[in-house]
């Protein structure tokens, strides 16, 4: 088989890839190479509606399959690409299936990281990164008497959160001093930690798991102090490892995922990466080269390599931004708050709608609002702008946000 386009992995950056070539009018053939057997679908919902039974999976597809029909997306479900030929220009799968390709497209996100301890690999102890994962998380919810969730991250808690709603005891262990400790100052923090607790959760931090115990099945999990918590579910969410083993074997630049260029581009001729695996240098962490884990960004490299493939080339540039929900809270973040060296507080945490406005240098960097829709899109503004201001005028919750903006 040979395609004009080939792209491997089918989550959101790459069915955008397919989706923007075709709005581009781009007329050559596509493929799309899957792990898994189901069509794109979105990955978010997995630890909240959908784990929570609120959506069926059809409504968490990108598109129906006549979609994918209709615009002549070739769809290999299913296979797993093992290697790579940046030579011949091919990828061949486990199968031992050889697909050539004019421009390949690497989308391939990564795999749940788990723990690498004594009984890591026990059944009943669970990732969260796909379908299958969701399922047999929902199945063994169902039955489980006492849940230990690892990771005080977005996953973790949403998880905590959906767990605790449907009546089940959780405890939730995190390493660090703070729950969302990467990726948000202690306000927030603290704020998740109190809304947790008071729903029941037994929320522990700064605690190390040794071993997670069990025969056929884990039954705890064995901290460093020796405590053993006992357990019928464990659910681990402490990141994913970058699947980008075939573009290292192949010669690419990687370090912490693939390295690519303003335009998305690997150091292998016509191969491309984006989303979770591609390590970029972002605008908005002064240059820094990060890995950004977000629909968002998996969806604007998208379009760059789209649009770079129909010759329409424009260097990434897009605002980082995220969401989470978790009970009747719903937090959504615009920017990177790493290295900030202030933190303004707007509003009251005790209304349970506020906003964290992260500045570095004086500048406005980040900001994480919760319940407080109004403050994320004008705070999306403002850091794109780069705002100048003082913590007096960003806390005064009377003056709206773009008001702080030069005219």
């Amino acid at each position: 088989m040979q395609f004009d386009v080939v792209i491997v992995g089918a989550g959101h950056g790459g069915a955008q890839v397919a989706v923007m070539l075709r709005t581009q009018k781009f007329a050559g053939s596509i493929a799309i190479i899957g792990e898994e057997p189901e069509l794109p679908y979105e990955r978010p919902p997995l630890s909240k509606e959908y784990f929570a039974g609120e959506k069926e999976f059809e409504r968490i597809q990108l598109r129906p399959a006549r979609y994918w029909d209709e615009r002549e997306v070739t769809m290999l479900l299913g296979r797993r690409v093992v290697s790579v030929d940046p030579v011949g220009h091919s990828v061949t799968t486990g199968d031992g299936e050889t697909i050539g390709y004019g421009k390949l497209v690497w989308a391939t996100g990564g795999a749940a990281r788990m723990l690498p301890i004594p009984g890591g690999d026990l059944p009943g102890v669970q990732g969260v990164r796909t379908r299958a994962d969701a399922d047999a998380m929902k199945a063994a919810s169902e039955t489980a008497k006492q849940i230990v969730v690892i990771g005080g991250g977005y996953i973790g808690l949403e998880a905590a959160a959906v767990l605790t709603k449907a009546g089940k005891k959780v405890v939730l262990l995190e390493a660090l001093d703070r729950v969302l400790a990467r990726v948000a100052g202690p306000d927030l923090s603290r704020f998740y930690e109190k809304e947790h607790r008071d729903h029941g959760v037994d929320l522990r931090l700064g605690v190390c798991v040794d071993a997670i115990e069990g025969d056929t099945h884990v039954t705890g999990v064995r901290l460093s102090d020796g405590e053993v918590i006992p357990a019928d579910l464990v659910i681990v969410g402490i990141g994913i490892v970058p699947a980008v083993e075939p573009l290292v074997t192949a010669g690419a630049d990687c370090a912490n995922g693939v390295r690519v260029d303003p335009f998305c581009k690997t150091s292998l001729p016509d191969i491309y990466a984006i989303g979770d695996c591609a390590a970029h240098a972002n605008h908005f962490a002064e240059g820094a080269e990060i890995r950004l884990e977000s629909v968002q960004n998996a969806n604007d490299q998208a379009n760059v390599v789209a649009k770079g493939i129909v010759g329409d080339e424009a260097p990434y540039r897009a605002i980082p931004w995220f969401w989470s929900n978790q009970y009747d809270l719903k937090l959504q973040t615009a920017g990177l708050s790493t290295g900030h060296d202030q933190a303004v507080l707007r509003g009251d945490p005790a209304n349970r709608s506020f906003s964290v406005v992260y500045l570095k240098a004086g500048k406005v960097i980040a900001i994480d609002c919760v319940n407080a829709t109004k403050d994320y899109v004008q705070g999306r503004m403002v850091v794109t702008a780069g705002l100048r201001a003082t913590a007096e005028q960003l806390a005064d919750t009377e003056t709206p946000l773009k008001a702080l903006l030069p005219a």
